[in-house]
């Protein structure tokens, strides 16, 4: 088995993943808004020398039939939330291995500001940067909030085509590796190796100087979780791990190969994305005692939450169908990955699954030897590379699984013991070099000496 890789998911929220637990007594999350929350579990991460953590976000809120549930304020469902480059930014001094990943929106960023973020945080953190690459699934609530048009499903994938060309010339070809220099004796920079930019698409328009220099991985490693047909087409050109939810091993393996067939399609080699999959575990002495444990996770939580919470990602109120409604009657411009993972089910089956879960995947509950042989089974079963670890009550879980799973899996040989890389992209794609490989399509943007990066797509 390949060595498999491990980041832990994170919200910078009191409840994560479509639920509402902090009334659990253990439950640390209602700390998510103090600096000693996030330096305790950076270090957590660190410690186990776990590859990443892993910053969530959405700009949406739970919106039903137009307006906020007051049990989403009751419950602290989905607001308030931290900007997860803040919150990474504050732990940089406090890490100096752990990668630091964040979602940014290609609907509701702006590409020339947003690269000067990512890139300032990529040289201070010494190349331990990536982005979750999102289309915003909450679209409704967020545009109201911008002010912004509504864009279609599909078009948005579309739009942050466009977007990623104009990261890239900025990344890749707006300054070249060597171009600062630094010589108090000759020249700061080399002019001859920065270069104008020049961007006119269909969305986003950008000419002139990069703000930041090139940082240690040029572009961040790239995270995407779109498994629609254009999210998956979309992985398929620009991301390096691709993310999939939980399931059973045949689905898990499905995921893979679909992914791993859009990357071939888009000119790369099927191996050139890694696969990792959403992992939530409840541990115990004997099974008996970690079914205990997640019943009382479950009991901690009101099950008005799960239609404000779905409502929240995919802008369908369940409570205004029928409990045996097919779900493959239902539509939605907005988060359809959570439309479609339930293909088969009804409503009455969701709004159950959702009280349990939300949108993260369904504990194992067991040993740790059971939860040891899970991870393995389904990493051997559907060509896995790793794992998202979704904590279910925080930091219990977490710590649960870095004192004793991870020592099994390490004593199995299926994971590093130590960090065996300097930068995220090393570690994660196995590659010598911290930036993009050639065939990657953000690659075509490196500059030549003296040459304007010019518009267009690759």
């Amino acid at each position: 088995m390949r060595q498999l890789r491990f980041g832990l998911f994170e919200n910078a929220q009191a409840n994560d993943s479509g639920t509402a637990t902090w009334r659990h007594p253990d439950n640390r999350r209602v700390e998510f808004d103090t600096l000693g929350y996030w330096r305790e579990l950076a270090a957590i991460c660190e410690e186990a020398r776990l590859d990443f953590l892993f910053l969530a976000d959405a700009w949406g809120w739970a919106d039903v039939n137009g307006h906020r549930p007051d049990v989403c304020s009751v419950e602290g469902l989905d607001l308030p939330r931290l900007d997860p480059a803040v919150v990474a930014a504050a732990m940089l001094p406090h890490t100096e291995h752990l990668g630091l990943v964040l979602t940014g929106s290609t609907l509701l960023e702006q590409p020339y500001s947003f690269a000067r973020r990512m890139a300032s945080l990529d040289q201070l953190s010494g190349g331990r940067i990536g982005w979750n690459i999102v289309t915003t699934g909450t679209a409704e609530t967020a545009v109201a909030g911008f002010g912004v048009p509504m864009v279609a499903h599909d078009e948005r994938y579309d739009m942050a085509d466009d977007f990623m060309q104009v990261v890239y010339k900025l990344w890749e070809g707006a300054w070249e590796p060597d171009a600062l220099q630094k010589d108090k004796a000759g020249v700061f920079a080399d002019p001859a190796k920065v270069h104008r930019i020049a961007h006119d698409g269909p969305y986003f328009r950008s000419h002139g100087y990069g703000n930041t220099a090139y940082s240690p991985q040029g572009t961040p490693v790239l995270f995407q979780a779109g498994s629609s047909p254009a999210g998956r087409s979309f992985g398929g050109r620009h991301g390096e791990c691709m993310f999939v939810g939980g399931g059973p091993v045949d689905q898990l393996a499905a995921h893979t190969r679909a992914i791993r067939a859009e990357a071939l399609a888009a000119g790369r080699s099927p191996q050139a994305v890694k696969v990792m999959s959403a992992f939530a575990c409840v541990l115990g002495k004997t099974r008996e005692d970690a079914e205990r444990k997640y019943q009382r996770v479950l009991d901690s939580q009101s099950p008005e939450v799960a239609v404000a919470s779905y409502a929240w990602f995919t802008g369908l109120d369940l409570s205004s169908y029928a409990p045996d409604t097919a779900m493959t009657d239902l539509h939605t411009e907005m988060s359809q990955t959570q439309v479609a993972r339930f293909a088969g089910l009804t409503v009455g089956d969701v709004l159950k699954d959702w009280h349990a879960h939300g949108v993260g995947a369904k504990p194992v509950v067991g040993t740790p030897d059971e939860i040891a042989d899970r991870i393995c089974e389904l990493a051997e079963g559907a060509d896995l590379d790793g794992f998202l670890l979704s904590p279910v009550v925080q930091p219990g879980s977490t710590t649960d699984f870095v004192e004793h799973v991870l020592p099994i899996l390490r004593a199995r040989g299926v994971t590093p013991s130590d960090y065996d890389a300097p930068t995220l992209r090393q570690r994660l794609l196995g590659d010598a070099s911290a930036t993009l490989p050639d065939e990657h399509p953000g690659a075509a943007h490196r500059a030549a000496t003296g040459q304007l990066v010019r518009s267009g797509t690759p």
